[in-house]
């Protein structure tokens, strides 16, 4: 009788450990797609930290020829150093 219940209680650990590895294969594949996901959020963070880049020089060039021409023109170089300023921004998250 010992000895079937020595069966009995391995056979339900042989269960147990198959349980086991089913649910670590799942979070090692939930680990996967997370990082993709990061690596595909990392990608398009660049992007846009290049474009916003480019739109700071852009915007260089400009605040400097509109700031001194009228007050709309001191306002769209007000919003051009914003721009500036979110590139900066930008830059550092990387």
């Amino acid at each position: 009788m010992e000895f079937r219940a020595s069966l009995n209680k391995i056979e339900e650990i042989k269960e147990r450990i198959e349980e086991l590895e089913a649910a670590l294969r799942n979070c090692e594949n939930r680990i996967e797609d997370r990082d993709h996901i990061m690596r595909e959020a990392v990608v398009q963070i660049r992007e846009v930290t290049d474009h916003l880049q480019t739109l700071a020089v852009q915007a260089n060039v400009l605040s400097v020829k509109y700031e001194l021409e009228s007050s709309r023109g001191q306002e769209l170089a007000s919003l051009l150093r914003k721009i500036r300023v979110l590139s900066i921004r930008a830059k550092s998250c990387l």
